[in-house]
């Protein structure tokens, strides 16, 4: 190590000027002749010497006033010199940028609702996407302000809150719309659609923005409805899902833990339909393998015969619910068997079925108790499965109408 280097900001300048030299001969040495190949090394490492040396600042001034010389005239000038640099500089950063998404960090959007009210999925008023379109006025009312355009944008960048709302500028019918909004990174950009002879624009729409305003049916086509000129066409209020970074480092080297928020890909997983294969699911961690789980009508579970609840570590909230409140969508109501859902858990029908999860397995189960599709219905998978756990939501910042903040490190 030189220890001029820390002392002399002259002699971090010479050194960085050096292997930049040096670099540009390597890169040229097959196009250069063996004299200019001398003297461009001879050059390199008299500056060398002048910065291993006893510290002499004119001294190492003079090799660098040498150096640039030399390369001057002998090294092949690049075209466009700047932009060259430029490109590399920016494929070097995008190189480490899909480094550590791929081995430290990766980003996540949370879809859907299955794991609040810990972790949020996108929401909105109305929601037509969970109500039959029959008829076409069905489902929640829209009674909000739209506030200005300025606040609307402050609002939806800092709590992820977005208002949209479109009139129509002319009678007509909903004709086409683009079948899923454009997209910018991981956020939507804009999505059209047309009434009408008139297009229009929605800028950072949610998921599934016009099936939530019941505009397209389930299939996808646009609805047969009419509009008058001046007639609301659009009017919602929309939440964004939680955005989070997923920590895929740490389970290099240990495995996930009991109560654990995970991410992992649906895929290999006997019990689970297959349209639903192939895609990421966050939940967290209740059993691993080789043990014996059951559900039962007291809401916990039990994990070979002894019983999860607030005590356990990750589950002081899950199991922190008073026992004599019912159970509630998107709140804590700890997990339900298939008799209290009074729907198909099939590997958990009642609090007397027990499962083994097989080895080198996982079940999870969402926080949502009422609103999850998770192991309860299609059962284990496979741990090479996981991602990693969350770590990190890194937007929305703020609260979003009385629901609390989750920005943060961690899951608080």
């Amino acid at each position: 190590m030189n220890l001029n280097w820390f002392l002399s900001r002259t002699v971090r300048q010479a050194t960085h000027m050096r292997k930049h030299v040096w670099k540009l001969l390597s890169a040229q040495r097959d196009l250069l002749s063996p004299q200019a190949i001398e003297a461009v090394t001879a050059a390199v490492n008299r500056i060398r010497a002048a910065c291993e040396g006893p510290l002499n600042r004119k001294a190492v001034e003079s090799q660098m006033a040498s150096l640039e010389d030399v390369a001057n005239k002998w090294l092949k000038p690049y075209p466009q010199a700047a932009m060259r640099e430029n490109v590399e500089v920016l494929l070097v950063a995008i190189a480490v940028a899909m480094g550590i998404r791929t081995f430290i960090a990766q980003p996540f959007k949370i879809p859907t609702g299955s794991m609040q009210p810990t972790l949020y999925g996108v929401t909105s008023n109305p929601n037509f996407k969970d109500y039959p379109l029959t008829p076409v006025d069905a489902g929640p009312d829209p009674d909000f302000e739209v506030p200005p355009l300025w606040k609307a944008t402050l609002l939806y960048w800092f709590t992820g809150v977005g208002y949209d709302f479109k009139v129509a500028k002319a009678d007509g019918q909903l004709r086409a719309a683009d079948d899923a909004p454009q997209k910018f990174l991981l956020f939507n950009l804009k999505q059209r659609f047309q009434v009408g002879p008139e297009w229009y624009t929605v800028w950072f729409p949610p998921d599934n923005l016009l099936r939530r305003a019941g505009l397209v049916e389930r299939s996808g086509q646009p609805t047969s409805r009419v509009f008058k000129k001046g007639e609301t066409i659009l009017k919602m209020k929309s939440y964004s899902g939680d955005h989070l970074f997923v920590d895929r480092l740490t389970y290099n080297f240990r495995r996930p833990t009991r109560g654990e928020i995970i991410v992992f890909e649906t895929k290999d997983i006997a019990g689970m339909d297959i349209s639903q294969q192939g895609q990421f699911y966050i939940k967290r961690l209740v059993a691993l393998g080789d043990e014996k789980v059951r559900i039962g009508d007291d809401q916990h579970v039990y994990i070979n015969g002894r019983r999860l609840d607030s005590t356990t570590p990750h589950f002081e909230n899950v199991y922190g619910f008073p026992p004599s409140q019912p159970p509630m969508e998107s709140q804590y109501s700890g997990h339900l068997n298939g008799k209290a859902l009074g729907m198909g858990a099939r590997y958990f029908p009642d609090e007397n079925t027990e499962f083994t999860v097989p080895p080198n397995h996982y079940m999870v189960m969402g926080d949502n108790t009422l609103n999850s599709s998770d192991s309860r219905y299609w059962g284990p998978f496979p741990r090479e499965n996981v991602i990693g756990r969350s770590f990190m939501v890194y937007w929305p910042f703020g609260a979003q109408d009385g629901r609390r903040s989750r920005f943060g490190w961690g899951t608080r």
